[in-house]
């Protein structure tokens, strides 16, 4: 029996990741393994008889690697990933089973890229950044430089999403995280590290216009690890992330928590209790975020993704953007799918390795959009992924729509 379990499968992207690995025949059985056994035991009965429930904590490497041992391959969506990627990706290596992960924390890709000699030594298959962004990004990126360009100088990201049903504290922590970091961004051929809060930080802040979601959207500089990736498998001068959380009233006040620096994890004294600013500012922030998408009347889920890809042509200057739009989905679907995906890509031995690799050096745009396509139809056909589109925009600016391949 071909076995994958999904670590952290409660969760917002855990969930549609169980989901849509049991509605194709990669495996026969899916396991929803969740520190919230109660959790895990609905949302299997809820998904069907191909899914079990299986209570497990992230931090318990021995207790994550007896497990794993007889899967075929782990799909890790616990966050916050500065925490939990080494010990999911170490218990994967002790019960030498194929990884897969949707990793987005810069300071947790290096640490996962460190571990690549002793996991190509075992022979396992890490594929890490298997998300949205990183992830879609990556190998749309690779796609368009590969088929439509002779000469690739820059990709630039763009995101925005928001209006979760659902958002963990991982993910507000994960946030919070990212804004008191050093970002990298790949400019003029180099790696560089600029501040959130700092004047290159600040100078990177731009709008932007995402397909079927707004125009003139804030983003901002984003601690992705696209920036580090791509650069060492792509001949590229410029790499950029940028992106938001909608609406931006509620990102804005992430962002000001995080500058009033209300994120450290030393308890205060309050009135006698022992508080945490950063439990505390997590918490807040969620009931200030279900309060401001009421208010805002902010409706369905929604969200973007943009990949800017520049270069040249027969000698000319030419941008493709490639837009993955939703106005009925957005984190979950954006993430968790690609993730599902990139587990059926390594039961079909389609992900390269061993070692520990990002997505676009580990798998072929073509295997990915091969296996995406009739998920992504029926997603489609159930008017969850309303938006896909690429534009070229020739030395002119002239704006020409290109057909995708799925």
């Amino acid at each position: 029996m071909s076995t994958v379990i999904v670590l952290g499968g409660c969760g917002a992207v855990g969930r549609v990741a169980a989901k849509t690995l049991a509605n194709h025949d990669a495996f026969d059985r899916v396991v929803i393994a969740d520190i919230d056994l109660a959790r895990a035991v609905a949302l299997a009965t809820e998904i069907g008889p191909k899914v079990t429930a299986l209570q497990l904590d992230a931090a318990d490497v021995g207790s994550m690697t007896a497990a794993m041992r007889g899967a075929k391959v782990v799909v890790n969506c616990t966050g916050p990933f500065y925490r939990f990627a080494r010990p999911c990706l170490q218990a994967a290596l002790d019960a030498a089973v194929d990884y897969v992960d949707v990793n987005d924390d810069v300071d947790a890709t290096l640490d996962l890229l460190s571990m690549d000699g002793v996991v190509k030594a075992a022979g396992i298959r890490a594929l890490i950044g298997m998300g949205n962004s990183p992830g879609v990004t990556n190998l749309l990126g690779r796609f368009i430089a590969d088929q439509f360009l002779d000469e690739t100088q820059a990709i630039d990201i763009f995101h925005a999403h928001g209006g979760e049903a659902f958002e963990g504290e991982g993910v507000v922590a994960h946030r919070l995280h990212g804004m008191g970091m050093d970002i990298p961004m790949f400019l003029d051929g180099a790696l560089k590290y600029v501040k959130f809060f700092g004047e290159d930080g600040i100078a990177l802040r731009t709008t932007t216009d995402f397909h079927l979601i707004g125009k003139a959207i804030p983003v901002y500089p984003y601690p992705h690890p696209e920036q580090i990736t791509m650069p060492q498998h792509m001949s590229l001068q410029r790499v950029t992330n940028r992106g938001t959380v909608l609406p931006d009233a509620y990102f804005s006040l992430t962002t000001e928590v995080a500058r009033l620096g209300l994120t450290s994890r030393e308890p205060l004294s309050v009135g006698g209790q022992a508080i945490v600013p950063r439990e505390f500012a997590i918490s807040w922030l969620l009931k200030q975020r279900d309060e401001i998408l009421k208010s805002q009347e902010f409706g369905a889920q929604r969200g973007c993704t943009k990949v800017v890809v520049s270069g040249q042509r027969y000698g000319l200057p030419r941008t493709y953007v490639f837009s993955m739009a939703s106005v009925s989905a957005a984190l979950g679907e954006g993430t968790g799918i690609p993730a599902a995906l990139g587990a059926i890509l390594m039961a079909q031995g389609k992900v390269k390795g061993p070692g520990v690799l990002p997505p676009e050096a580990a798998c072929d745009p073509m295997d990915f959009l091969d296996v995406a396509a009739p998920v992504l139809a029926s997603m489609k056909t159930g008017g969850s992924f309303e938006g896909f589109l690429i534009e070229k925009i020739d030395e002119h600016g002239n704006v020409e729509k290109v057909d995708l391949p799925i």
